[in-house]
């Protein structure tokens, strides 16, 4: 192995190093205990060493998202082909989903919840968020009229019942009853009517 070969080794372990112990600070005490000053402690490497990584608090946080992206879009790409019929490769990818931001809270609060520099619903939107995007459009079937639409009220029926259910506005043990009634509910063939605008996917 030759030294640049040897560095750049080095380089991507300590990332891989700052992203890991910034979701271990944060699962632990919270998006708001994370610092670069405490990372670099975490990490014995200097503020120095962490800025030629990132430029700060944000980037990490948006690299800790983008991780999060690409495991959800794996795990509701996987679901889709596990059930037959559009009906139940939605309640795969709705539990999925929730099962996600359930068990990855932190990953979660970093993706959809803090702000973040990460681009949604653009030409700059990561490649990852769109494949989690493109699985629920996916779930919800062929031949549905403005399945964009669609899909993006579904991820935001979603989304407002992992909020609610993460911060003990309703509880938690209703997730199921509640996931049937949502999935029930966009399985239905019924069309939206009147036109709508032209819009781009996130």
């Amino acid at each position: 192995m030759s030294i640049a070969e040897r560095k750049e080794r080095q380089r991507a372990e300590r990332y891989e190093l700052i992203l890991a112990a910034a979701r271990e600070l944060a699962e632990a005490e919270g998006w708001d205990a994370v610092t670069t000053r405490r990372l670099a402690d975490l990490i014995n490497y200097s503020q120095p060493v962490l800025y030629s990584h990132f430029k700060g608090k944000a980037e990490i946080m948006a690299a800790v998202a983008t991780r999060g992206f690409e495991e959800l879009a794996a795990r509701l790409e996987a679901e889709t082909v596990k059930a037959a019929g559009a009906g139940g490769v939605l309640r795969n990818v709705c539990a999925a989903y929730v099962d996600f931001a359930r068990s990855h809270a932190v990953v979660y609060e970093a993706m959809f919840v803090l702000p973040t520099n990460i681009k949604f619903a653009s030409d700059d939107t990561p490649p990852a968020l769109r494949a989690a995007f493109a699985a629920l459009v996916a779930a919800l079937g062929p031949d549905r009229r403005e399945p964009v639409f669609l899909a993006e009220v579904l991820w935001g029926a979603l989304h407002g019942l992992v909020v609610l259910m993460q911060s003990g506005r309703i509880p938690a043990s209703g997730a199921e009853a509640r996931l049937e009634v949502l999935v029930e509910k966009f399985s239905d063939k019924a069309q939206v009517s009147g036109p709508l605008e032209p819009h781009k996917p996130a």
